[in-house]
């Protein structure tokens, strides 16, 4: 599959996640299968571009192409200069964010918001796509609320202003994250497109991706928090899609490592005192399910120190592994 001049060697794809995808976390999931992985999304005001958080959302260092940046705003000049300003720090795809259910991203009429006004959506649309380049791509729901589906008029407004793919997450915004989603409306719209469709909502095993892609037709299916402490979740989607078989669950002691090895990577990105405070919720996404887990993240949450961290995370692995080598 191709969005303009890239290949994705996978049809997986990280979702943004506010708070999540960062640099770490999407380099971790490309090396684990991606084929592409989407950026935080950045603001489109450019008030905030000079801010700390903005400098690191917009930090593509060492990243694998290609390099997709989400851009969030209402206004159709402001998201213009956003893609702008993001193409000329390295991102070499734009995603419009038209999908965010959050009541402070709606509350400025963006998100979600938007899809409540197709002729902005148009503007929006035609502005940043005339504006860069690059590829634009989009995210939508499947409309406001379950009276008011419009994916597939969004949709082909989308296609008319040169958006290059389309990723739907299968609810409305009023559903926020709540009941099944839509895949009979992800296959409708896919009907009417002739451009990449990109599957989401509760994809979280290998075999329901493989169910997804079948049902709705789409080219490719986005993963968001079915990544969140099991990034090779995407080498076992890719491998399962590849040959209809399940590769064995990662061991305790691979677990470890590749935590550990996120502790690293996010430490050296945001530094110390920042890196711990972010290390702590994807140490509780990794330790989930295992034994003793709760004990554990309420032990190592206390902590500030990143050796001290990082020393915790490695002796409870170490314990669990000792444990079922015992009981073997």
């Amino acid at each position: 599959m191709r969005i303009g001049p890239y290949h994705l060697s996978t049809p997986l794809i990280l979702a943004p996640m506010a708070g999540v995808t960062d640099r770490p976390f999407r380099q971790l999931c490309r090396e684990l299968g991606a084929g592409m992985a989407v950026s935080e999304m950045v603001s489109s005001n450019s008030l905030l571009w000079g801010s700390e958080k903005t400098r690191r959302r917009a930090d593509h260092r060492g990243e694998d192409e290609p390099r997709s940046v989400q851009i969030m705003g209402a206004d159709p000049q402001m998201m213009a200069d956003a893609a702008r300003f993001n193409v000329a720090n390295g991102a070499q795809i734009i995603d419009i964010n038209m999908g965010c259910p959050a009541k402070k991203v709606c509350n400025v009429q963006a998100g979600s918001a938007l899809l409540r006004d197709e002729a902005l959506v148009g503007r929006i649309l035609n502005a940043v796509v005339g504006a860069v380049d690059v590829p634009v791509t989009l995210k939508i729901r499947t409309g406001w609320d379950r009276e008011s589906r419009n994916g597939v008029e969004i949709a082909r407004i989308a296609e008319n202003a040169g958006i290059q793919a389309l990723a739907i997450h299968g609810r409305t915004r009023a559903d926020g994250y709540s009941g099944d989603a839509e895949y009979d409306t992800i296959a409708a719209i896919k009907s009417v497109l002739t451009i990449p469709v990109f599957a989401n909502g509760d994809i979280t095993t290998p075999e329901k991706a493989r169910q997804v892609l079948d049902a709705t037709g789409a080219d490719a299916v986005m993963i968001g928090r079915a990544a969140q402490g099991r990034p090779w979740i995407f080498r076992e989607m890719e491998h399962f899609l590849r040959t209809g078989e399940r590769l064995p669950e990662p061991s305790l002691a691979e677990i470890r490592d590749i935590l550990l090895g996120h502790l690293n990577n996010l430490y050296a990105f945001y530094g110390e005192y920042t890196g711990v405070r972010m290390a702590r919720k994807h140490i509780s996404w990794y330790s989930k399910g295992q034994r003793h887990g709760a004990a554990f993240r309420q032990a190592v949450n206390r902590e500030d120190s990143a050796e001290q961290q990082r020393q915790m995370v490695d002796e409870f692995f170490n314990r669990l592994i000792a444990d079922g080598e015992m009981a073997a």
